[in-house]
């Protein structure tokens, strides 16, 4: 176009130029015709020659400025189209930047874009529709419905009910200093049945579903019992039994009563569980009083809350007072009253006391038809009695622990764990908030479900990426289909980098747990892969199982979404020479922390160089890369992909030379991280100034230490913080089996001053310069000296790898396992005996449970330990 927009240009000035050169013509020829005229006359003659000379003359300089003119006029043309062009590519590129800027915007909340790993869901699996889904409560129940319809219970002890709502139970909290709670069977399809001591009660809480020949998930049965156990005690107790819709429930609830029978209850209909009644059956014991709120509730987050602030004082029939609810409550918009979207009914009563609540569908049955319900009573009793023999007889074929020799209290205690890590399976449904480098702000991620266990449910009731790994070892023994299930709705998080956030805040209940502070996810930042320890197990354990189609099938979809995690983990977390690699989140310019956390790593505080820079090198991602490799390898062949490339990353990561040049300290002989560090690092108080004495005066409070560096940092093996990062190596079976390196390491664990304790293998070396250091003034000590559950197990894998292995060092290998293994499950049981609780983790030396409670995560791996599953 440039071209003939030029042509054209040039063609113009030409006829211009003919133009000029036709209007002289005339001229010339009138003076022609004179000078004819005049012929006689020489000197006429003479000067009319001259003239037409100098005519001639002029008219060609007169044609060769017009030549100049045309050529400068097309020059300039040129020129000025050029800058048109060039200004025009400028703004094109300047736009796809923009447009460029646009698209990485928006890919940290873009989903994968393949098949969904999820296709069955909710009704689709009518027999896991229903559940305890709900671990954040006590007790309570739900659906795997996006908007589901949620039931639960709280309770208060009358003389107990305090201000603000002080005494009422219904969130799992650690300062309602409970002495004991949690799930003694539960098989995570069926039934499930928890002991709760909430001194002078002890509450039974149990419940079995009826999934046969009923629409939307079927029917269920509740049952609390409640007994003192203290005469001197409180003789009665308030329960609250409510039904809630969340904020998109598509559906409607109304409290039903009728006054001749003492079976109230709640009528409903919603897109998720079609028409059902839900009734209250008392099977023994007096009830004192029954009340009932029926309420527009602000939030699911709210329901205690809501249930307080609606509290009244009544007057029984004998004068005597009591605490009940006002029936009716329902806010107007207008004159337009609002459906109640939460009813509760409180049933005071004197203990012992027993109450059935019946949940029964009663759509796609026509008026004059029978409709079954579910079991209460002596039936409901006998039913569960029938689903115990069932779990008891399982858990035995799964775990083997009778035939090991195992005591009858250790085996309940093994159900303990087991049945808690299946009850505090839950559902959630929400987005998280994300966060990129190119995102001013944080954007919220796409809706999604997300079906997992969780590790904690008083302290961390939402899904852990790296711990959901660990979870996954114990699931996949009772259940491969759950685990299979559970792994699929963490891939469905998986974004179209192949990033998926480590932390899960879904939804209002879970996100009203967390400080706002830890909400945002970044897409920069991982978590150790540790779902390719699931794999891992299921390829060497469960080859057979998955040879099953719908198995294989899923293993299918999973494997584009296992290739994008893992070359997604290989780019964003590789350091700077081949084969090195490094976690991602940790802050260069801290100054409250002694030593900048890894969160990333999983192992928070433990040491690592003391100054963050680009350069350094982290051993544990490294093995977590390489172990990695060596499962996708596994897996390519069995699904019939191209594996090569695979196997070669593999070897190249898992060759011991590179290993060592990489990570091997000279000085030590032990492996560590590399980077910019000193070990000359303190917190201080800063000195009073005159700056700072009016913000201490107006705080009340003296100036936060911060950290003082003594010494400036060099770069170099990061190698006087030996422990549980300097294992990698070893835990994921990466050395080889005749590496003089193994043997150092194993005489490391077995070192009293260094790792090993009679209660597990403590965290860091108490040689350690941070040995049980305070990471900040208000930071107590996490990852610097505790034993933790999970690592332990991972290194008795590890010992009984090596052990069978024939080579110089299996005979040790061997002789630590036993050790190792005996002390693990003599203390977490000791301590379940004395606390009621699996701990967070243990002191390496007192051997006390310390952290949160329950935790019933990664240290129900004390099960597969106890049965030697790895």
């Amino acid at each position: 176009m440039a071209r003939q927009r030029n042509n054209s240009s040039a063609a113009g000035s030409s006829n211009k130029s003919n133009k000029s050169s036709n209007h002289s013509t005339p001229t010339e020829n009138s003076g022609s015709s004179q000078s004819t005229k005049l012929s006689n006359s020489g000197s006429r003659a003479s000067t009319t020659g001259s003239s037409t000379t100098s005519q001639i003359g002029n008219e060609k300089q007169k044609s060769r400025n017009h030549k100049k003119k045309a050529t400068f006029n097309l020059s300039s043309k040129l020129i000025l189209d050029k800058w048109k062009t060039l200004i025009g590519c400028v703004c094109l590129g300047v736009a796809s930047y923009f447009g460029y800027l646009g698209y990485l915007e928006t890919r940290v909340n873009t989903p994968f874009d393949n098949q969904k790993m999820v296709i069955r869901t909710g009704l689709d699996i009518p027999e896991i529709y229903w559940g305890s889904y709900r671990p954040l409560n006590y007790f309570g129940l739900k659906t795997r419905d996006p908007h589901s319809l949620v039931t639960g219970l709280m309770w208060y002890a009358p003389s107990n009910l305090g201000h603000g709502g002080k005494g009422i139970r219904h969130w799992c909290d650690m300062a309602d200093n409970l002495d004991k709670y949690g799930w003694t069977h539960h098989d995570a399809r069926n039934f499930g049945i928890q002991i709760i001591h909430d001194l002078p009660f002890e509450i039974k809480t149990s419940f079995i579903k009826y999934t046969s020949g009923k629409q939307f998930g079927g029917d269920w049965t509740a049952r609390i019992s409640v007994k003192n156990t203290s005469k001197a005690w409180d003789r009665s107790i308030s329960l609250i039994w409510y039904v809630a819709l969340d904020e998109r429930t598509n559906g409607r609830i109304n409290y039903i009563s009728d006054e001749k029978s003492p079976e109230s209850g709640v009528y409903g209909e919603t897109l998720g569980t079609g028409e059902f009644q839900l009734r209250f059956h008392p099977i023994k014991g007096k009830i004192l009083h029954k009340s009932y709120l029926s309420t527009v509730a602000p939030s699911l987050s709210k329901l205690k809350e809501t249930v307080f602030t609606h509290f009244r004082v009544f007057t029984d029939k004998k004068g005597q007072r009591y605490v009940g609810l006002p029936g009716e409550m329902i806010s107007h918009n207008g004159n337009v009253a609002l459906d109640p979207n939460f009813i509760a009914i409180q049933i005071t009563a004197e203990v012992n006391f027993t109450l059935d609540i019946s949940y029964q569908s009663i759509s796609g049955f026509s008026i004059n038809e029978l409709v079954p319900k579910p079991l209460t009573g002596r039936d409901y009793t006998t039913s569960l009695q029938d689903h115990i023999a069932a779990f008891d007889n399982r858990f035995e074929d799964t775990f083997n622990l009778k035939v090991r020799g195992f005591s009858p209290e250790e085996i309940n205690f093994a159900k303990y764990a087991v049945s808690n890590m299946l009850g505090g399976i839950g559902y959630f449904y929400g987005s998280s908030k994300v966060k990129s480098v190119y995102t001013s702000k944080p954007v919220p991620n796409w809706k999604s479900a997300l079906y997992t266990a969780v590790p904690s449910r008083s302290f961390f009731p939402r899904g852990f990426l790296w711990d959901e790994g660990f979870h996954g070892l114990l699931l996949s023994s009772w259940d491969i289909d759950i685990e299979l299930d559970i792994m699929s709705h963490w891939f469905d998080l998986l974004n179209i980098e192949g990033w998926i956030p480590r932390e899960q805040i879904l939804g209002v209940e879970a996100l009203a747990k967390v400080p706002e502070e830890f909400v945002i996810q970044h897409n920069s930042n991982a978590n150790p892969p540790t779902f390719f320890l699931v794999l891992k197990k299921l390829l060497k354990h469960h080859k057979l199982e998955l040879g099953e189609k719908r198995r294989l099938d899923v293993l299918e979809r999973l494997y584009p979404r296992l290739q994008a995690w893992f070359s997604w983990y290989n780019t964003t977390q590789k350091g700077d020479e081949p084969g090195a690699y490094q976690w991602r989140g940790r802050d260069p310019n801290t100054e409250r922390e002694l030593n900048p956390k890894t969160l990333t790593s999983g192992l928070d505080d433990f040491p690592r160089a003391s100054h963050p820079t680009n350069k350094e090198r982290h051993i544990d991602i490294r093995c977590w890369i390489a172990f990695a490799s060596g499962v996708m390898a596994e897996l390519s062949t069995l699904l019939g992909k191209d594996d090569i490339r695979y196997y070669e990353t593999a070897s190249f990561l898992q060759n011991n030379k590179l290993l060592n040049n990489q990570h091997l300290s000279p000085y030590t002989g032990n492996y560590a991280d590399w980077g910019l560090h000193t070990d000359s690092v303190v917190l201080k108080r800063p000195q009073l100034t005159q700056k700072n004495l009016q913000r201490v005066q107006q705080q009340h409070q003296p100036l936060e230490m911060v950290r003082i560096v003594l010494k400036q940092p060099d770069y170099r093996y990061v190698d006087s913080n030996f422990g549980y990062v300097s294992l990698f190596p070893f835990l994921l079976e990466i050395l080889d089996h005749d590496s003089i390196y193994l043997e150092k390491l194993m005489r490391n664990i077995r070192d009293s001053e260094m790792l090993w304790t009679k209660y597990g293998l403590r965290s860091l070396s108490k040689a350690s310069p941070l040995y049980q250091k305070r990471n900040t003034e208000h930071d107590p000590p996490y990852w610097r000296g505790a034993i933790w559950i999970n690592i332990n197990y991972l290194a008795l894998k590890a010992l009984r790898h090596y052990g069978t292995i024939e080579g110089p060092y299996a005979a040790f290998a061997r002789e630590i396992y036993t050790e190792l293994r005996e002390n693990l499950i003599e203390n977490v049981f000791k301590e379940y005996r004395r606390t009621g609780y699996l701990w967070e983790q243990y002191d390496d030396i007192t051997g006390q449970g310390k952290g949160c409670y329950p935790f019933t995560g990664w240290s129900s791996l004390i099960v597969l330990i106890m049965s030697e599953k790895y």
